[in-house]
C-alpha cells in the first residue's frame, strides 16, 4: 500500500471528479422527475459541445470564452430540441422506451463525433481553462482553481436545485409532475413548458460538465460520451429522487475513482469503481427498505 502523501493530490481531483458527476447528476435527476426520461445521451451531448469548443478555440481563433459559450449552447440547444421534439412522443411510454430512445441519440451524436473529430492519425486535443493556471496550497497539494470550480458547481448547484424544486412554482410544478403527469395537468398547470425547462436546464448541465470533464479529464468522444455512466451509478443510489443523496453518491464514486490510481494493484479496475458503490449503495438501501416493512408488519 503506497504511503498517505500518494494519495493526497488524488484526493483533490477525486473531489473535483466528483463535484461534475454530482452536477451531471442533479441535472438526470431533475429531467427524470419533470418528464420520465432518463436521459443516457448527456455524456454525448456535452461530448459534442465540448468538441465545438475546442474547433472554435484552436481552429477558427475565437476566444476563449466564445468557445465555452458555444460549447454550453449546443448542448443546451440539442437537448432542449430533442426534448421538443420526442418528449410528447415519449410522455405516455413505459421509462424502459424513454430510456432506450436517448440511447439513439447517443449512438447517431457518437457517429457524427467521429465523423466529423476522427481519431486517425494519434492527434491530440486539449481544452484548457484559465482557472488552471492559478490556484493555491494546502500543505503538499497544489490546487486549481478548476477544481474548486467544479467542486463548488456541484455543491451549489445541490443547494439551489432542492431549494428551487421546494420553493418555486417551477420546482412544485416539476415535483407534481413527478407524481402524475395527467393529474398535474388537468390541474392547469403548462405541462409542455415546465418540461421545455427540465431540458433545457438538463442541456446547459450536460455543457458545462463537458467543458470541466474535457478539461480535468480528457478531451475524447469515447471518454466523455462514457463517463455519464458515473453519473448514472449516483443517480441510482439514489432512486432518481433524493437530491442530496445523488450528491453524496457523486463525490464517493468521483474520490473512489481516483484514490485507487496510486494502488497499483487496483488501478486498472478504477473504472469499475461506478458500478461497485452503485451495487454496495442499492443493497444496502434495499436492506433498509426490507427492514422497515418488516417492521411495520409486525
Amino acid at each position: 500500500m503506497p504511503p498517505w502523501s500518494d494519495f493526497e493530490p488524488f484526493l483533490v481531483s477525486g473531489l473535483a471528479l466528483g463535484g461534475v458527476y454530482a452536477l451531471s447528476g442533479v441535472g438526470l435527476v431533475v429531467l427524470y422527475r419533470a418528464t420520465g426520461v432518463l436521459y443516457l445521451a448527456f455524456g454525448a451531448v456535452g461530448a459534442l459541445g465540448a468538441l465545438i469548443a475546442w474547433s472554435l478555440v484552436t481552429k477558427a481563433g475565437a476566444p476563449g470564452w466564445a468557445g465555452w459559450l458555444a460549447c454550453i449552447a449546443a448542448a443546451a440547444a440539442l437537448t432542449l430540441g430533442y426534448g421538443l421534439l420526442f418528449g410528447p412522443a415519449l410522455a405516455k411510454r413505459d421509462p424502459l422506451v424513454k430510456a432506450v430512445a436517448t440511447i439513439g441519440l447517443t449512438l447517431i451524436l457518437y457517429g457524427l463525433m467521429d465523423l466529423l473529430w476522427t481519431t486517425s492519425g494519434g492527434q491530440a486535443r486539449s481544452l484548457t481553462l484559465p482557472t488552471d493556471n492559478g490556484g493555491f496550497s494546502a500543505g503538499q497539494i497544489q490546487v486549481t482553481w478548476t477544481e474548486v470550480i467544479a467542486l463548488g458547481a456541484g455543491v451549489v448547484l445541490t443547494v439551489a436545485t432542492a431549494a428551487f424544486l421546494r420553493y418555486t412554482k417551477l420546482g412544485t410544478a416539476m415535483r407534481a409532475m413527478a407524481n402524475d403527469r395527467e393529474i398535474t395537468a388537468t390541474l392547469g398547470v403548462p405541462v409542455r413548458k415546465v418540461e421545455a425547462a427540465a431540458w433545457l436546464g438538463c442541456g446547459v448541465l450536460s455543457g458545462v460538465a463537458g467543458l470541466l470533464l474535457a478539461d480535468q479529464v480528457a478531451l475524447d468522444a469515447t471518454t466523455l460520451t462514457f463517463l455519464v455512466i458515473s453519473s448514472l451509478a449516483a443517480v441510482l443510489i439514489a432512486r432518481l429522487r433524493s437530491i442530496a443523496l445523488t450528491f453524496a453518491a457523486a463525490i464517493a464514486v468521483g474520490l473512489l475513482h481516483d484514490l485507487l490510481t496510486p494502488v497499483t494493484s487496483l488501478s486498472n479496475y478504477r473504472d469499475m469503481a461506478p458500478f461497485v458503490i452503485a451495487a454496495i449503495g442499492l443493497l444496502v438501501l434495499s436492506r433498509h427498505r426490507v427492514i422497515a416493512q418488516s417492521r411495520e408488519e409486525a
